[in-house]
């Protein structure tokens, strides 16, 4: 999974209640993988249609939007 724009492969999810608490993933695997210090006990994966943010440009969107540019 890449960034249908840029190509990049790290993205960011934020916080359904506080807009500026963001979690960082990858998709190098074509699975999402947070980063070592968010806790994954109190976040969910996103879902196909969670809208997420790449960590490069600024292009925003589904996840499911990710998976045709693999």
């Amino acid at each position: 999974m890449k960034c249908p724009f840029c190509g990049h492969k790290r993205f960011y999810m934020k916080d359904g209640t506080d807009g500026y608490e963001t979690y960082g993933f990858s998709c190098e695997a074509g699975e999402v993988c947070f980063d070592a210090d968010v806790d994954t006990t109190e976040i969910q994966k996103p879902a196909d249609d969670s809208h997420i943010y790449c960590e490069k440009c600024a292009w925003n969107g589904k996840l499911e939007d990710t998976r045709s540019m693999s």
